[in-house]
């Protein structure tokens, strides 16, 4: 399993298709933003997304989006605040931000992102 850092470091991509985005490391989920929609109910019974880890990568189902490339442009994306598995998730050093950009062929673009990237913290 890679860490999130050594995704970053590496440039690796992840993937999507239709609503699911598939992410190459584990992570504690914070808060995910598209479109419009801050999602920070992460429960089993959440309408909105469904997180589902295996045992290299992790899966993410937006419920209320049929295809994520019809609503995130490529000038857009989806961002999130995730802390590393392992790590402390009250001491707010360890939350990263990350964007997550749509490319061609399902590919995905993952970065860390700027401060000038709007949060809503």
């Amino acid at each position: 399993m890679k860490t999130i850092e050594e995704v970053l470091k590496n440039k690796a991509a992840g993937l999507y298709y239709n609503n699911r985005l598939i992410l190459p490391f584990h992570a504690h989920f914070l808060k995910v933003i598209i479109e419009d929609d801050i999602i920070t109910d992460f429960s089993p019974s959440s309408k909105g997304i469904f997180i589902r880890e295996e045992d290299d990568f992790t899966d993410i189902y937006f419920h209320e989006y049929k295809h994520l490339n019809d609503v995130v442009s490529k000038f857009e994306a989806v961002k999130m605040v995730v802390v590393e598995k392992g790590e402390n998730i009250f001491d707010s050093v360890n939350h990263k931000k990350l964007a997550v950009y749509l490319e061609e062929k399902h590919k995905t673009r993952i970065e860390k992102s700027d401060e000038d990237i709007l949060f809503i913290e």
